[in-house]
């Protein structure tokens, strides 16, 4: 039986679809990031999951029975299911500990562990205003987690976060999942976020699903531009010009373009049967160099290398292997 299977689903906005026939399931412990551009409707879809707004069509099971939407239930939301908005709030003037203990149905020791894979446990005598914004969400969280749910979703949980304190929560949602067994569903804009994280990646666009699969599936072969471009740089490249240098070995060039990340890349001074190209920019991005290479017609692609000896201006040669290249 899956923990949770969304089929369906439809929601008509002002002028158009929010979301249009979505499709998927969810096995226990899963974990599933969304992603996907501004207005594609990533967090309706959370908020239909969480019974926080009521779809126009179609149906969300959760542990085989529906999830019902605010037009059939007095207080919304399901009380297995957390959702935690990128727009929390916690009550002002109260101390870490009252807060959190008006939900709770936790025995003190079940919460005094939720506080410590929460990161919170050395703030509980602390007012809310003298708080970061990173603790706050991590205390918001632990609030919702006080309920006991099997559920959590995330709604751009790591938004207006500085590095520490994004690592932090990052450590925070993986120890819910492996010490408390907690499924969950996230949504971010950032592929870092996600690629590490997931065991499978939702896209969405214009309120529809365009692709699902591994992170290594959604990186190395997207199904367009579209899907390349949420998770990093990429190069198009013509079938003609890998041809007039003489193709990859063990790979039939046809007449779509060639995707193919900018590390996917072996790159030498030395004069080979690759590609030929000039140097145009070189960037430091600090585990890396990114350079602008030039080829012929003034095309332009670009090539990562953990080198340092290329300067603006020389010639470098281009070999792919057959397993990096992917066709759009």
């Amino acid at each position: 039986m899956h923990l949770l299977t969304v089929t369906g689903i439809y929601k008509k906005g002002a002028e158009d679809f929010v979301l249009q026939e979505i499709n998927f399931t969810q096995q226990a412990f899963q974990k599933i990031a969304i992603a996907g551009e501004t207005g594609s409707g990533k967090s309706t879809l959370l908020k239909i999951i969480a019974g926080l707004i009521q779809p126009d069509a179609g149906k969300v099971l959760f542990e085989n029975k529906r999830v019902r939407g605010p037009q059939e239930e007095l207080v919304p939301g399901h009380p297995r299911i957390a959702y935690l908005s990128q727009h929390f709030e916690l009550r002002t003037n109260y101390r870490v500990e009252e807060v959190l203990e008006y939900a709770n149905k936790l025995s003190a020791t079940e919460a005094y562990t939720l506080y410590d894979i929460c990161r919170i446990d050395h703030l509980l005598k602390r007012r809310t205003d003298q708080l970061s914004g990173g603790e706050k969400q991590r205390i918001a969280l632990a609030r919702l987690l006080t309920t006991s749910p099997r559920l959590l979703l995330l709604d751009e949980p790591f938004s207006n976060l500085d590095m520490t304190h994004k690592n932090i929560l990052k450590s925070v949602i993986h120890d819910l999942g492996e010490k408390l067994g907690i499924s969950c569903i996230l949504v971010s804009h950032d592929p870092l976020d996600i690629l590490s994280w997931a065991d499978e990646i939702i896209i969405l666009k214009d309120g529809g699903i365009v692709q699902r699969g591994t992170p290594i599936e959604i990186y190395w072969q997207p199904v367009n531009e579209y899907t390349a471009a949420l998770f990093g740089n990429y190069n198009l490249i013509d079938a003609s010009d890998v041809r007039s240098a003489g193709g990859v070995a063990g790979f039939e060039i046809n007449d779509n373009r060639l995707f193919i990340r900018p590390e996917q890349f072996l790159i030498t001074k030395e004069k080979t049967s690759g590609i030929m190209g000039r140097v145009s920019h070189v960037s430091f991005l600090g585990a890396f160099y990114e350079l602008t290479i030039i080829l012929t017609a003034n095309k332009h692609i670009l090539v990562r290398t953990l080198l340092s000896n290329f300067v603006e201006g020389e010639p470098v040669y281009l070999t792919l292997s057959a397993e990096n290249i992917w066709h759009i």
